[in-house]
């Protein structure tokens, strides 16, 4: 067997370094657009790289990855974590949002940095001192926690930084993110109901934001690879009329007859029960997140802890390649969720034999 196409010799980062005459280390940090060097510098040897063909040696260059990542890492910089909520203990009392946090620290420690918390206050005045504060603290990396409301977040020069969201609930600002998966998930949690025995499995939508659409963009992917006679049309309760969704609610399960009721809103059990409808006796219940009010439900892990993780990895990244500023191609990262049983959900197949569950809701 003849291989062709391989040149005769392999570039190094000393035979670049020979021809622009420097050392490999100037060579090395060039390539990696580190700020140490001037900008004009770097061009200059990424220019010289590439017209002479250099690539660098993947198995160098994990070799190398292995001897820095295998040791401990000393404290290099700070990480900033903003919290915008009116009341910022709020944010930390939603578990999904806790586990963040936690899962985003552990990762930035492990890689040799801290994450601060830093918050911000409310007011729209806040976001132009912000810059400054990050400045003066030396921050050169920002990770954006999902916030209580929308932000005007021009006042802030997002090119000075490498920055990184968590979730999708807010459409701005456009950072690169890292979220749970919430098509997937729904996916899954709706064919794990109907392995459970459960045939008609209804949807019911609280949220009007991009989150809240994937959840629903999930459920119909599913309802559409089973019987169309089975379908249910999706429930959407938006607003905070309680009375009117409790209307709409009764109505929806007496025209459609679900045996089952997949949400992400954590008022369903209680409108549930003000309907008249036991769970899980008449209906079973699933939720997209078993954490925040959800305790005993059935539904989905959204493993909040490895989006936070993912999230320290990402921004880490980004400061090392010096990569700042809003992207130009916008990437995202998904986590996958995680299956758990509950009470709210009892296996139907079991029933052959005519008993029922006890009230679990």
């Amino acid at each position: 067997m003849t291989i062709t196409g391989r040149p005769p010799h392999q570039l190094t980062l000393r035979d670049v370094a020979r021809m622009v005459g420097v050392s490999h280390v100037t060579v090395s940090l060039a390539l990696r657009n580190s700020p140490k060097l001037p900008l004009a510098r770097r061009r200059e040897i990424q220019a010289v790289a590439e017209r002479v063909g250099y690539r660098p040696n993947p198995m160098a260059s994990a070799l190398a990855h292995f001897k820095q990542s295998s040791k401990v890492q000393p404290i290099q910089a700070g990480l900033a974590w903003l919290n915008f909520w009116p009341e910022p203990q709020q944010l930390h009392r939603h578990a999904e949002f806790a586990r963040y946090w936690q899962g985003a620290r552990m990762a930035a420690e492990t890689l040799g940095y801290r994450l601060e918390e830093l918050v911000c206050g409310s007011d729209p005045p806040s976001i132009a001192r912000l810059q400054k504060v990050l400045l003066s603290r030396g921050i050169g990396g920002i990770m954006l926690p999902p916030q209580q409301r929308r932000f005007d977040w021009t006042g802030l020069d997002w090119e000075g930084f490498s920055a990184v969201r968590l979730g999708r609930s807010e459409p701005t600002p456009r950072l690169h993110t890292v979220a749970a998966d919430q098509v997937a998930n729904t996916i899954l949690g709706f064919n794990e109901i109907r392995a459970r025995g459960y045939a008609r499995v209804g949807f019911v939508s609280g949220a009007a934001n991009q989150g809240g659409a994937l959840f629903e963009a999930g459920f119909l992917m599913a309802q559409r690879c089973i019987e169309k006679e089975l379908w249910v049309p999706v429930l959407r309760l938006e607003g905070a009329d309680a009375a009117d969704h409790r209307s709409r609610l009764g109505h929806w399960l007496k025209r459609h007859r679900p045996d089952a009721v997949f949400t992400e809103m954590h008022t369903i059990p209680g409108l549930l029960r003000r309907c008249g409808c036991r769970v899980p006796e008449d209906v079973g219940l699933a939720v997209t997140s078993v954490l925040d009010g959800n305790a005993g439900a059935a539904g989905i892990y959204q493993n909040p802890e490895e989006v936070g993780r993912v999230a320290s990895q990402v921004l880490v990244s980004l400061l090392r390649d010096n990569d700042r500023g809003s992207p130009s191609i916008f990437r995202q990262i998904l986590v996958e969720g995680a299956w758990v049983d509950g009470q709210t959900l009892p296996d139907r197949r079991a029933w052959a034999d005519g008993s029922r569950p006890r009230e679990a809701a």
